[in-house]
């Protein structure tokens, strides 16, 4: 049961790390607000790039989780990062 709530948590953190970090990066690189910043880089085609660098927290992320020894919630981070791969190939 510890087990699946370890992996679960994991996986809310890697969410919520590449949100933030895809709002940190359409922040930096446009002079709009998440919803517009989005929609206009869906619309020129870089979506998946934003993202993508959105998701590079994550890593870091995965990196601290091993250090200290939370391995079932780092592999909930890698479980997130999968579906944000499929969620950019499906947009």
């Amino acid at each position: 049961m510890i087990q699946k709530k370890d992996i679960f948590i994991g996986f809310f953190i890697g969410f919520l790390t590449a949100f933030i970090g895809t709002f940190v990066v359409l922040y930096l690189f446009t002079n709009q607000g998440l919803v517009e910043g989005f929609s206009n880089m869906k619309k020129a085609g870089m979506i998946g790039k934003v993202i993508t660098l959105g998701c590079i927290p994550n890593l870091i992320l995965f990196f601290i989780l091993l250090k200290k020894n939370k391995d079932l919630m780092a592999r909930g981070v890698i479980l997130s990062m999968f579906l944000l791969v499929i969620l950019t190939v499906i947009l």
